[in-house]
């Protein structure tokens, strides 16, 4: 059972270890102390108690276990961190859980399986290998990172993981193969350099493949495309279809590799593709990451504001590498990050820069300026301003609107002045125009499809609605909502409650769902003990809002002279807290 893994991998894993390997800890008595990593906060709010394996924020109100802590912080599922606990403390799961490990530890396994055939495969071709020296990766670069090669054959991983025990179906769920027209199950990658994806822990859960110039598969049917006819053009890339544990907009490759030194510096050097990762890390820099050729979400956003406030933006010099970049600034300016541009010259991208120049690279990237000069630069320069007035206020509303969207009010006031600095307008003009630009941040739409994928609204929950998502988790786990008997649930909870208990998922009212959701996020088997701190918090804060309402009511019934025997009884019998 999952209660029976998740205690052995409890009694295992101490949780004051474990939390340091994600913040900076310290001593506060029995307990411990840290910043809390999912809100902002100057002093020290999280605390970590060894006797009970927990942890709390006192500033936010979220609490748990080491489950709960890295299924936050790695936006993952139970199942997934189940996986990822057993294997870092040696826990069986295929033969303590046979559900979960087929769910999730099934295609970490496969995948793990492929990536092992890929390298020993890149070991025997000598055209792959010459390529990736033509690009200019050493092989300690190659090992580091894992690459391989899929071989120019329709069936040779599959054959290979059908022999390792695996069955056609997990091969097809784990998106290694697939069935074509003529229902033949053939591999997805064929003549492609290999570039394992690993999620943010390290376990590899996908691959993007890069088909070599004038090389390519010996069947373009399926390439990216299962249904392609014959005639389908060869894509450059392929990347892995979207799994339980591969979600292309939640990943930055590379990133478990480099997130300790981007935590370090504070910054991270953000590019665009594999080659622009590895060449860059290469180079000697060792705090970048890349998005993998896809466009920046703020999932990704997410997972690099725990590490680090700064981003440092480097994509493909040329059009459609600015307004890549463009885009992946304004979302990046809306979310709160210090956000500079590393400027390349004449080298196309950085992969380019660090194969001819890595110092030239090392370069760029310290003498990163703010984005905002760099707008500047693009859309004021040349006296544009000056040339044609109708032109000159186009640009200059463009830049007040990525002025607009930076999250901080001081900061905006600041580059309002460096505006009027950079055209020699008043600042009280440049405000005044500011005010006519209509901004939508690009974060709004971003964060819209984010809320619906996890099912959550952007509404916020009281603390005493979210200490109940905690304990709904449970009871849903358990298939006991006895957990909740005795408590007195506010009326939106009592509406999740009875919806979760006839096994559905939604309401009409977006409070409600959104405590559905955050009980759904927060499904585990949590000890008695940790059931009851929950409970006595729920408690707590149930009688601390009673109270105030009472407080208020008494004050309204004085004010229209009405008896308040009543109100005065009630709050008499409320508990001290």
């Amino acid at each position: 059972m999952a209660s029976e893994a998740v205690q052995q991998i409890k009694d295992k894993l101490d949780i004051v270890d474990f939390l340091r390997g994600y913040l900076e800890v310290t001593s506060a008595g029995r307990n411990f102390k840290a910043r809390c990593p999912f809100h902002k906060e100057k002093t020290p709010s999280f605390m970590i108690s060894p006797e009970r394996q927990t942890w709390h924020c006192f500033g936010c109100g979220l609490g748990g276990d080491v489950f709960t802590f890295i299924m936050r912080h790695e936006n993952i599922e139970f199942g997934e961190a189940l996986k990822i606990l057993a294997d870092k403390t040696g826990v069986e799961l295929r033969r303590m859980n046979p559900a979960e490990y087929k769910y999730f530890g099934l295609l970490y396994d496969i995948n793990n399986a492929a990536k092992e055939f890929f390298r020993n495969e890149l070991e025997g071709s000598e055209t792959a290998k010459k390529y990736l020296k033509e690009r200019g990766l050493a092989k300690e670069t190659i090992h580091e990172f894992e690459l391989g090669w899929a071989p120019n054959a329709p069936e040779a991983l599959t054959l290979h993981l059908l022999n390792l025990g695996f069955s056609p179906d997990e091969l097809i769920r784990a998106g290694v193969t697939f069935k074509t027209e003529r229902g033949l199950q053939i591999d997805r990658f064929r003549g492609r350099i290999m570039f394992p994806i690993h999620n943010h822990l390290g376990k590899v859960v996908g691959f993007t493949g890069r088909v070599l110039p004038h090389e390519g598969p010996e069947h373009a049917e399926g390439q990216g495309n299962p249904s392609a006819s014959s005639g389908f053009a060869i894509a450059k890339y392929v990347n892995s279809p979207e799994s339980p544990i591969f979600q292309k907009s939640k990943l930055l490759y590379g990133f478990w590799k480099t997130k300790g030194t981007i935590r370090d510096s504070g910054a991270a050097f953000l590019v665009e593709g594999q080659m622009d990762f590895l060449m860059s890390w290469q180079a000697g820099i060792k705090n970048v990451v890349a998005s993998s050729g896809t466009a920046l979400t703020v999932e990704h956003l997410k997972a690099l504001k725990r590490a680090a406030p700064e981003i440092v933006l480097s994509f493909d010099n040329d059009e459609a590498g600015w307004a890549a970049a463009e885009r992946a600034i304004d979302l990046a300016e809306a979310n709160d990050f210090n956000v500079k541009v590393a400027t390349l010259a004449e080298f196309k991208d950085p992969a380019e820069a660090a194969q001819a120049r890595p110092e030239y690279l090392i370069g760029a990237v310290s003498a990163a300026r703010p984005a905002l000069s760099v707008y500047f630069e693009r859309y004021l320069s040349g006296g544009v301003l000056k040339r044609s007035s109708r032109e000159g206020l186009v640009k200059l509303r463009i830049v007040l609107g990525k002025i607009k969207n930076i999250s901080s009010p001081a900061e905006q006031v600041f580059w309002i002045r460096e505006l009027a600095n950079f055209t020699s307008l008043p600042e009280k003009v440049l405000s005044e125009e500011a005010e006519k630009v209509e901004v939508k941040r690009p974060a709004s739409a971003a964060l819209e499809a984010y809320a619906a994928e996890v099912g959550g609204s952007g509404i916020k929950l009281t603390r005493q609605d979210l200490i109940m998502t905690n304990i709904l988790g449970t009871a849903v786990v358990r298939d006991d909502f006895s957990i909740l008997d005795g408590l007195e649930m506010s009326e939106p909870s009592e509406r999740a409650f009875e919806i979760m208990k006839d096994k559905k998922t939604k309401s009409d009212d977006p409070y409600v769902d959104e405590i559905i959701s955050g009980a759904s996020f927060n499904e585990y088997d949590r000890d008695e003990e940790v059931i009851t701190d929950l409970r006595d918090q729920y408690n707590k804060e149930h009688f601390k809002n009673r109270r105030l309402e009472l407080v208020s009511k008494l004050k309204q019934a004085e004010a229209n002279g009405e008896d308040v025997v009543i109100i005065m009884e009630e709050l008499r019998r409320l508990p001290l807290i």
